[in-house]
């Protein structure tokens, strides 16, 4: 019996396990999937428990739920990887081999890595909103709050889902406006990238709509600690900015298995060929979502998209063909822009997000780079078809490989 083993249970590694259980011959290959948690969050979902728009039950659901019956699923943490050997050695004492290899581990926060960011003020006046349990305490402090300045701050690039701290901000612009009190809310948006998006057409539109909303934005800010006492973001050349309440983005490094296991840069991501998505190093082994080192968004939809061209290209290195499929970095995402609206942004390697329609000319009916309402209904429609559909392997009505369909073509 050959073996394929999935490290990872998150959004990409439950998606492939459910895809290649489908394609896989039963009499030939086993499937396991190892993640140490019993529960499957539904991460873009923690961006709305703060304001109210969902609640814990909408975000959590039971992850053997989600894995095939045919797909062994083990609850443990893993050890390490030894690629040479073709093993795994879990934390239990337990040793897996291995045919094929398909790494899903993720990325995850690390306050850890910034001084000042794990200190007295953590929880209290400092929250992370990337994690459950930071978006749940964030939840109970907001909900009280009667104003002061509000500071939402990106640490380091990369970082999981780009557009969070947009959509947080935007939020929040709504929600103390809703309340009545956004004239006492003073709103700023803290970054180290030179625009308030990675590329220019997206940040152009988003600035406008920030300049609207009265929200301030600072850039080139490279966080160097955080003055708990005097509640203030330090920066490398000590600007300074200070905060009543301060949503983080901490920095985000891949699982520490992949730094046991020699697999990954120093930001513990594996080096990943971009358009085959093999392992540089390993020919059995592939990577997916945001364990790879690849220069695309963090997010759920590179996830689906690249799922395709992955499975494709295992199938063709177990029959011993080339590996003819090729991702192209297509990453799309619905963007939050408050009062019941959201804007959405499409884009790969060489093309940067552009105004127009999506997925069709004309008739869209999604619109890109402007907001809509229409958008925001996509956005939380987005919630079902993830449990229903893309964690299932199930095809979307969207092509694996960006569209220059409705799109037009511009220049800042």
């Amino acid at each position: 019996m050959k073996k394929l083993i999935i490290l990872g249970g998150g959004t990409a590694g439950t998606m492939m396990a459910n895809k290649l259980d489908k394609l896989l011959d039963k009499k030939i290959w086993s499937i396991t999937i190892i993640d140490k948690d019993t529960i499957h969050y539904y991460q873009p979902g923690f961006l709305f428990l703060p304001f109210g728009i969902y609640e814990k039950k909408d975000v959590i659901k039971p992850r053997a739920k989600y894995i095939p019956d045919d797909v062994e699923l083990i609850l443990s943490d893993v050890d390490r990887v030894v690629a040479e050997e073709n093993q795994i050695f879990l934390a239990d004492g337990r040793t897996l081999d291995y045919d094929y290899l398909i790494i899903a581990t993720g990325t995850e926060i690390r306050p850890d890595q910034t001084p000042g960011m794990l200190g007295e003020e953590w929880r209290k006046s400092i929250f992370d909103f990337y994690t459950f349990e930071g978006a749940v305490a964030l939840t109970e402090q907001i909900k009280d709050w009667n104003g002061g300045k509000l500071v939402v701050a990106i640490t380091e690039i990369p970082f999981k889902c780009p557009v969070a701290p947009l959509e947080f901000i935007f939020l929040a612009d709504a929600f103390f406006s809703e309340k009545g009190i956004r004239d006492k809310v003073e709103l700023t948006l803290v970054t180290p990238m030179s625009g308030a998006f990675t590329k220019p057409i997206a940040t152009k539109k988003l600035s406008q709509l920030l300049g609207e909303k009265q929200i301030n934005v600072i850039t080139d800010f490279y966080i160097e600690h955080i003055d708990n006492e005097n509640k203030k973001l330090v920066s490398y050349d000590e600007q300074e900015v200070s905060f009543d309440l301060l949503a983080i983005v901490p920095m985000n490094m891949g699982n520490e298995v992949i730094a046991r296991s020699g697999l990954g840069d120093d930001l513990n991501y594996v080096p990943t060929d971009k358009h085959t998505l093999q392992s540089k190093a390993y020919p059995n082994i592939f990577v997916i979502g945001d364990a790879t080192d690849i220069p695309t968004s963090k997010a759920g939809s590179v996830a689906h998209f690249a799922g395709e061209i992955l499975t494709e290209n295992l199938l063709s290195a177990i029959e011993g063909r080339p590996l003819t499929a090729s991702f192209d970095g297509h990453a799309n995402c619905f963007i939050e822009t408050g009062f019941g609206k959201g804007t959405l942004i499409d884009f790969n390697y060489t093309t940067e997000p552009l105004p127009g329609t999506f997925p069709y000319p004309i008739i869209g009916p999604f619109s890109l780079l402007k907001p809509t309402r229409l958008n925001h209904i996509g956005k939380l429609l987005f919630r079902w078809m993830y449990w229903n559909i893309l964690l299932k392997g199930r095809e979307l009505p969207i092509d694996s490989h960006m569209s220059m369909a409705g799109k037009k073509e511009m220049t800042v």
